[in-house]
Order: C-alpha cells, then sequence, then structure tokens
C-alpha cells in the first residue's frame, strides 16, 4: 500500500452542507470526484446544475459537472472506482436524546462493499470519541481487509458554518487524526491539495473530541448569556448592552449573544453526543448538561415574554392573537430550518392558541407539524394585521425601522433592531 492516497478518485458520501463544499473543492483542484448520495431527487438536481444547499453557487457547481471532475451519482456500484472515501452524512439525536449513527453505518456498509486494498476512508461527521474505531473500523474490517495494514482510516471533522462570508472550506484549518500515523499522512495529503493549513492530531479520539470541544465552548457560552439575559431583564438591565461593554476588553473576554435558543446542525446536537459518551465512563458533564437545559428553555421564556408584553401593551391574550414570526431559519441568512428554535416557538405559541404567519425570504416554505406553509410577504398590510411580531431570526435585508412603523408591537429577540427605539419595541 502507498504511504498517501493522493491520487484515483474521491467518493464523498453524501452531498449536504458538508459533503458539496469538500466534492466541489477537490473538483476544483482537478480531483476526479465521484459525489455518492442515497437520495435520488437530491442527486438529480445537483446533476441539473441546481445546488441544494445555498452555500453552494449554480455556476461553481456547473462549472465542475462541466469539467468531467465531478459526478453525482445514487448508484452505489459507482464506487467502485474509487480509492479514497470521505463519509459526510448527518449524525443527529433520536428520539430519546441519544446518538443516532443509522447514517454513518449505512455509508460505511456501503464503503466495505466496494472497499479494496490501498484505500482510504475518512470520517467527518461529527460524532462521539471512539466511532472512528469502534464503530467505523469493525464495519470496515467485515470485507475481509485490515485497517492499517489493507486500507487506511482516518477522522476530519467538519468545520462547515453555512452563511459565513468570511471562512470556508479552504480557508479554514482541517484537523486529521488518522488510525495510524501512515493513515494521518495520507488523509493529511488528501486535504492539502485544496485546504490552506492541516492540523495533524495523535488519533481519531483527539481530532473527534476536539469537534465536541469547539461546539460545546460556544454551546456552554450561549447558555451563560441567555441565563443572564433573564437576570438583567428582572432588574432593568440591557444585557446588548452588558455584552457590547464587556466586548471592549481587548483579552480575556470573547463575546456571545443571548436569542430564542441554539439550532442548526451542530450546537444542539454536538454537546449531546459528548455528554452521553463521558457519562459512560461516570463522569456527568455537569456544565453541559446545565447548558442544555438553560438553551432547551429560552423558546419557552420567549413565548412567556410575549405574553406578558401582548397584555402589558395591548390588553391582549395570546389566546386569538395573530402572531408574525420574522425569520425561521436556524441563523441568520442562511435557509437552514433544522433544529431552529423559532419552530419551537412556533409550536408552543400554536398551543396558546395563537395564530402563527412567518416571514422568511430564505425559506419560502417548509414543513411545520405535518402540513406545508409558507412564507407570507412582508408588507404594511401583513405587519399591521398582527397584534404581535417577533423577530426570531436577524435576516439581513429586512427593513426593521419599517416593520416597527407599521406592526403594534414587536418583540426582538436577536437585537435586529440595534439602535432603534420605540414605544412599541420590546428586546429579549
Amino acid at each position: 500500500m502507498t504511504e498517501e492516497s493522493a491520487t484515483g478518485t474521491v467518493a464523498i458520501l453524501g452531498l449536504g452542507y458538508v459533503g458539496m463544499p469538500l466534492a466541489l473543492s477537490a473538483a476544483g483542484r482537478g480531483w476526479s470526484v465521484l459525489g455518492y448520495d442515497s437520495n435520488p431527487k437530491r442527486v438529480a438536481a445537483i446533476a441539473g446544475g441546481s445546488p441544494t444547499t445555498e452555500d453552494i453557487s449554480p455556476d461553481v457547481l456547473k462549472g465542475a459537472l462541466a469539467s468531467g471532475n465531478f459526478r453525482p451519482t445514487a448508484d452505489e456500484a459507482d464506487l467502485d472506482a474509487a480509492t479514497t472515501f470521505v463519509i459526510c452524512v448527518p449524525t443527529p439525536l433520536d428520539e430519546s436524546h441519544l446518538p443516532d449513527l443509522t447514517a454513518v453505518r449505512a455509508a460505511t456498509e456501503a464503503v466495505t462493499r466496494h472497499l479494496k486494498i490501498g484505500d482510504l476512508v475518512i470520517l467527518e461527521s461529527t460524532t462521539y470519541p471512539g466511532t472512528t474505531e469502534e464503530v467505523v473500523m469493525p464495519l470496515l474490517e467485515k470485507s475481509g481487509l485490515a485497517c492499517g495494514v489493507d486500507f487506511l482510516l482516518a477522522f476530519s471533522p467538519e468545520r462547515i458554518d453555512p452563511g459565513n462570508p468570511t471562512y470556508g472550506l479552504e480557508n479554514t484549518p482541517k484537523i486529521v487524526g488518522g488510525v495510524t500515523a501512515q493513515a494521518t499522512k495520507a488523509a493529511a495529503a488528501f486535504y492539502e491539495a485544496f485546504v490552506g493549513s492541516v492540523v495533524k492530531v495523535r488519533s481519531p479520539k483527539e481530532a473527534e473530541m476536539a469537534k465536541l470541544l469547539e461546539n460545546t465552548f460556544r454551546h456552554v457560552n450561549i447558555a451563560l448569556v441567555n441565563e443572564l439575559a433573564i437576570c438583567c431583564e428582572e432588574m432593568g438591565i440591557d444585557i446588548w448592552e452588558v455584552v457590547d461593554a464587556a466586548a471592549t476588553k481587548p483579552f480575556g473576554f470573547l463575546p456571545f449573544y443571548p436569542g430564542p435558543g441554539t439550532g442548526g446542525h451542530c450546537i444542539p446536537l454536538d454537546p449531546a453526543y459528548l455528554s452521553w459518551k463521558v457519562r459512560q465512563f461516570g463522569h456527568p458533564v455537569r456544565f453541559v448538561e446545565l447548558a442544555e437545559e438553560v438553551n432547551l428553555r429560552m423558546p419557552k421564556y420567549v413565548v412567556d415574554r410575549l405574553a406578558a408584553a401582548l397584555s402589558d401593551r395591548a390588553a391582549k391574550a395570546l389566546n386569538g392573537a395573530n402572531i408574525l414570526v420574522l425569520g425561521v431559519a436556524y441563523k441568520a441568512n442562511v435557509g437552514d430550518t433544522r433544529e431552529s428554535p423559532a419552530i419551537e416557538v412556533m409550536k408552543l405559541l400554536r398551543r396558546k392558541g395563537s395564530r402563527v404567519s412567518y416571514h422568511d425570504s430564505h425559506v419560502p416554505r417548509f414543513n411545520f407539524e405535518g402540513g406545508m406553509i409558507e412564507s407570507v410577504p412582508l408588507n404594511e398590510d401583513t405587519l399591521r394585521r398582527a397584534d404581535a411580531v417577533v423577530i426570531l431570526t436577524a435576516h439581513a435585508g429586512v427593513d426593521y425601522e419599517a416593520v416597527l412603523e407599521a406592526a403594534p408591537l414587536v418583540f426582538d429577540t436577536r437585537n435586529a433592531t440595534r439602535g432603534i427605539e420605540a414605544a412599541n419595541l420590546v428586546r429579549l
């Protein structure tokens, strides 16, 4: 087996927010890239030049397809041509809030059926420490090949931040940890072809843990400022001004901001993976679990604050009120609704008897409680018909001054109205 698997065809398994940027970056640097996804509709859309994620430029996708360097497929048999396999599938939580590695296992089993001597396999899906060696490696060895002897295996955590205009795949350092030193070297060689910096660590466990630390750090600090936001409201203190003032310190402080909860494919999920794994060793991660408790209660806190504002400002109850939600994506300027706290807020409002509608230019429609609902136009008539507008995602391009002029009451959970003062404005 050669020391570096830096030639041949690369198979990217999973063409979502992680797999697509990786596939197009590799194809752009001349690699022959096979994009495999088990969803035929997604593959058909991508093959037709239509990106299925917002961060992918249609021109870049069409260019990769035209070059012949990138070919999407839903046919597992095509994996026979690959010498490097990169697994980029989702790792959600199940109904019991426990790690769900169903997609990882399915993708690994697909690789196993096409694994050959000399191949390199890399797992990028975020997961708990030990997954690469305890779950992926035994499945791959069912092929009859031995890890470290016949094939190489490594873990390299994805660091994709949807909607980030500054940092993307190519200028964000890539962590790599192989089962063997040879695997680390081979995986690093693969990424060095299109990523500016590669950081090598001792083993997959260090790489897996590094990813969980990154997002748990954010999870804990968001929970801290969320709890302080609740305290500050009770004391008549502006939490937004407090954070801005503290952020002027040039050392020892990083600003985090409160909100209606956490969302996306990382922060609400990764700490649960860490907590689950550490509990197996009899050590509850108290900071992590407390942070989860704080962040999970934020949607209810938002609804309670909105109810109080409606009662105080308009002598109305949530029951029967028309509530317009601005923004249902989990973060600004993306169309991703995964784990979005806005959806939980909308569910709670419905249970209180509110008539809930939403506007989000990035999410024209989505499945809500078993049915498709569509974004309503953001105009004066829509705003005036609402008893209250609640800003849950601070998308750019929204005229928040116009919203305040037309709406009878605005509850801003994201400080989207920074610098504006109005009698009908309430901030988290």
